[in-house]
């Protein structure tokens, strides 16, 4: 029987490939056949990746659709979870999750017991999928609590990567210059910016 491997990460920083061993040797325990090893580094909150539309495309049914843990796989909303589902049924798919032991049986045909075990195996998926969901929803809730804080604390307070404001800092630079007895309140009134901003500017000119 045929497995596809699909391996991902959230970020370039982190490996996707990291799992590709675990899932080899599990792969070969099971006596199955490497198709093919789709790894990507991509949100699980996105639907359209591209390894993972490939894996989609080039599996036949009856294959296998083998990743680590659920989350690997989806961290989509409902809507994108379900056409995720119902193209991997449609596909004729078998969907095995390393660390999800009910999905084993998935590898071979059981009869009676086997339909049993795939229904009880369908609900742990869902239930997996949901705590992803919902897990991610709360990483960006609290992202955003964090960034509301900042924005509260520093008006002038810019994420990591946006850059600094070039034209404030060439004007708190020039009013400084020309005002070098002003402190840092009557400078930040004056440009009209916050006074943490000020003092940025400051520490960066060794003022």
């Amino acid at each position: 029987m045929n497995a596809h491997l699909y391996l991902r990460a959230s970020t370039k920083d982190q490996d996707a490939n990291r799992a590709k061993e675990s899932l080899e040797a599990f792969a070969a325990e099971k006596g199955l056949t490497i198709a093919g090893v789709y790894a990507e580094n991509v949100s699980g909150t996105k639907l359209n990746r591209t390894e993972l539309m490939k894996l989609l495309d080039v599996a036949q049914p009856g294959d296998i659709l083998l990743c680590e843990s659920v989350d690997r796989l989806s961290r989509l909303s409902q809507e994108d979870w379900l056409t995720l589902k119902t193209t991997i049924k449609a596909k004729g798919l078998r969907l095995v999750v390393a660390d999800l032991p009910t999905s084993h049986m998935l590898v071979v045909d059981r009869g009676i017991s086997g339909q049993i075990m795939n229904v009880i195996n369908d609900m742990l998926i869902e239930l997996m999928a949901t705590m992803a969901r919902l897990d991610q929803e709360k990483r960006v809730e609290r992202i955003q609590q964090g960034l509301k804080k900042k924005r509260a604390e520093d008006p002038d307070w810019r994420p990591a990567g946006k850059g600094k404001n070039a034209e404030l800092w060439k004007s708190i630079k020039t009013t400084l210059a020309k005002h070098p007895t002003m402190n840092a309140d009557e400078v930040a009134k004056l440009v009209g910016c916050g006074v943490a901003t000020i003092y940025r500017v400051k520490r960066e000119l060794r003022v």
